[in-house]
This record gives C-alpha cells, sequence and structure tokens, in this order.
C-alpha cells in the first residue's frame, strides 16, 4: 500500500495548562497539575486537572456560551486556534470541502444533572429545551462547522478514550480518500461533573491519593493507583501534504500512519498482555510503510492504573524489544481527559518532533523490574527524532495508534 502522507499544519489546545504553547509548556516542566476540586467536594475522589482560566463569555460571547456545553466550548475554541495557526481563512476557503471530525468519549452529564433535579421536583416546565441538543456529543463538530462554515463531512466518533486519535485517523482517511481538502480533527472533553466523578471512582479507576494530589498521577510506577479525572480538548489542522506545499503553509509534522484494534476481551479491563495494543502498534507502522527500529519516541497512553499501564509497557516490548525508544507519559501532568487524551497527545507528539524534545514523566520513581521501559523522568530529554507513534486506548477495549514524521 502507498504511503499517504498528511501534513498537521494547524494545532489547537485548551488543557488544565492554558492554550497550545502553555501546555507544552507545562509538560516539559513535569509536574502534576492535579489539585482538590471544590466541585467534587465531598466525594470519594475530590481531585481532578480542572481547567480554572477559560472564560466562556470572553471567548465565545454569552449567547452562544450559554448555547453550548462546555466540551463544546472547548472543542471550538482548540477548533478557531488550529486554523490561525494553519494561517488559513474559512472566509475564503472551499466550504464544501472542509471536514470537521472530532473524537467524544461520551455525552455530557453537567446540565442534565440540574434538568434532572427540575424534572424529579415536578418541574417539567423548567427544563430547558436545550438540554438535549446541548450534551450530544455530535454537538462539538456542529457547533465548529456552524461557526467556521464548513460544509463538508462532519460526524462525531465515541471510542471511550481512543476517540481523539481515531477522529484524526477517520480524517486522515478521508483526506487521502479525496472526500475533503481540509480537515479540523481532534477531541474534546469535560466529565467533571459529580456523577462521572462517582462512576470512576465506584469502579476504582481513580487515584486515592486525595492527600497530595500533585503525586497521584504516577504512570508505570510501582505505586500507581489509578488516574486524576481532568478535561480538555486538542484539534489538528490536516492537509494532504502536496495542497499543504502549493499553498506555502508550514508543515508542523506528518500523520504518515493509523491503526484501530479491539481486544473484545472485556468491558472495560484492558487485555491483560495488551495483545490488541500489540496488533495497533503493527499494523500502524505496516500502514506507514516503517519498521520499529525507525520509530524514535512513544508516547504512552499511560494512565496510571496498574492493569493498563502493565498492558501497554508489555504490548511495547513485545513491538520495540528489549530496548524500546524513549517514553513520555503525559497523563501525568495534565491528568486523563477520556475523549480528548489522545487527541492532545497526538498535538504534544507533533510538538515533540518540532521541537526535538521529549517532555517528562511525572511521579515517576520506580518501574515495574518486568516490564522495563525508557521513561523520560525528571527533565525534558533533548534528542534527535524523525519519527514518533502515539498510543491511546479506551474502555471496550478500543486501541488506536498514530505514526508522525517529521515534515
Amino acid at each position: 500500500m502507498p504511503r499517504a502522507d498528511v501534513a498537521v499544519t494547524g494545532l489547537g489546545l485548551i488543557t488544565p495548562a492554558g492554550n497550545t504553547m502553555d501546555t507544552w509548556d507545562a509538560v516539559c516542566q513535569g509536574r502534576s497539575l492535579a489539585r482538590r476540586d471544590p466541585n467534587l467536594a465531598g466525594l470519594p475522589v475530590d481531585i481532578s486537572c480542572r481547567i480554572t482560566d477559560f472564560d466562556p463569555v470572553a471567548t465565545h460571547g454569552r449567547r452562544l456560551s450559554r448555547r453550548l456545553d462546555r466540551f463544546t466550548q472547548f472543542a471550538l475554541a482548540a477548533a478557531r486556534q488550529a486554523i490561525s495557526d494553519a494561517k488559513v481563512d474559512p472566509a475564503a476557503w472551499p466550504a464544501s470541502r472542509v471536514a470537521v471530525v472530532l473524537g467524544v468519549g461520551s455525552n455530557s452529564l453537567q446540565h442534565y444533572q440540574r434538568e434532572y433535579t427540575r424534572l424529579d421536583q415536578d418541574h417539567p416546565e423548567l427544563v430547558s429545551p436545550m438540554a438535549l441538543p446541548r450534551s450530544l456529543p455530535n454537538m462539538a463538530p456542529a457547533e465548529v462547522a456552524l461557526d467556521l462554515g464548513a460544509l463538508g463531512p462532519n460526524f462525531s466518533v465515541a471510542s471511550a478514550c481512543a476517540s481523539g486519535p481515531t477522529a484524526l485517523a477517520v480524517a486522515h482517511g478521508l483526506l487521502t480518500s479525496g472526500q475533503c481538502d481540509i480537515a479540523l480533527a481532534g477531541g474534546a472533553e469535560s466529565a467533571l461533573d459529580r456523577m462521572s466523578a462517582t462512576c470512576f471512582a465506584q469502579m476504582r479507576a481513580l487515584s486515592r491519593r486525595t492527600a497530595e494530589p500533585h503525586t497521584a498521577s504516577r504512570p508505570f510506577d510501582t505505586e500507581r493507583d489509578g488516574f486524576v479525572l481532568a478535561e480538555g480538548a486538542a484539534v489538528l489542522t490536516l492537509e494532504r501534504i502536496d495542497d499543504a506545499l502549493r499553498r506555502g503553509a508550514h508543515a508542523r509534522a506528518r500523520l504518515v500512519g493509523h491503526a484501530s484494534t479491539s481486544d473484545a476481551y472485556h468491558p472495560v479491563a484492558p487485555h491483560p498482555h495488551g495483545a490488541g495494543a500489540e496488533q495497533a502498534l503493527r499494523a500502524a507502522l505496516t500502514h506507514a510503510g516503517l519498521a520499529p527500529s525507525d520509530i524514535g519516541h512513544i508516547n504512552a497512553h499511560g494512565t496510571s492504573t496498574p492493569s493498563g499501564d502493565r498492558a501497554e509497557a508489555e504490548a511495547l516490548r513485545r513491538v520495540f524489544g528489549e530496548t524500546p525508544p524513549p517514553v513520555t507519559a503525559p497523563k501525568s501532568v495534565l491528568g486523563h481527559s477520556l475523549g480528548a487524551a489522545g487527541a492532545i497527545e497526538a498535538a504534544l507528539t507533533v510538538l515533540t518532533l518540532e521541537q526535538q524534545v521529549i517532555p517528562p514523566t511525572a511521579n515517576l520513581h520506580r518501574q515495574e523490574p518486568d516490564h522495563p521501559l525508557d521513561i523520560v523522568t525528571d527533565r525534558p530529554r533533548r534528542t534527535r527524532l524523525d519519527t514518533a507513534v502515539s498510543n491511546s486506548f479506551g474502555f471496550g477495549g478500543q486501541n488506536t495508534v498514530l505514526v508522525f514524521t517529521t515534515p
């Protein structure tokens, strides 16, 4: 199969650290942003990586911000950043040839809680008529299209915590098959409502280090005990490389391969030996026309759950041998933003290649001796990089791997 390269010409990030370059600076500092969360007070786990400096009214105006759920507010802000970074003018682009594909892991429960309370109090007349459309996952790409005038393919992708990179893979396919000329792709999520936090806590998926939030997320550490909930969005502007070069665009990186697989093993637990992750890694490398030895860096899924990190480490060792490429795990700093996480990490992988710097993993003190990896810790590692992979895995056994190269 001939390789069909797609250029990444724009990035937009909204994370607990801030916008695109604020996020990059934060992950390079390697210090967790987890804090006690007043909105989760009284719950079994009351820590999160919440976005605290995002003003939806200042960003979108009062009327639009009221219409949008929080995850869509993030998505729209990130999309605007991405097209600005790509130097694309929505007033002049071929609107019918512009696609928007965004991954959203779930519909938002944030406003539903308030509306259910009104219904339970026998006040159906007080339930907002916007309660349903506001929370639908497809409202993230739909509102981006409404705002920017993108008339091409438009839909959301849901594959749990692999949603963002799956959307990027779908967008890659739309571009290489000729169904669009520009694609805005990524993911958005805000699941920091009390119900979502309680559900994850009941599943024992969250870290219980509530007394020391900044130490809670510790991917690949022997004492890891779960992840820290987060929120955010990332949108990447994608174009066929020839089209990007023709219009004089700056290609930050190339998306050269991807693959998705299913564990078909358990509703929420990964395959214990990472079989599906391994299959996705090998298939993505084949799609990119690369060998394991060609890869210079791995952006790990690395959630900080005992079973997930172990399965990923096993898969990496089987694919890359005794000396896998240097690894980083950004969730140690930013937390786990579920359907947005893989898109955020894809953007960070692009920046890693562009900056030739691998950010460190926070809170890693001792790896499991059975699955040693070259995990970057303490400080950023400057190195020569040409290629990198970004891993994302999710509930339902969803696995998606992206392969990037320098331009």
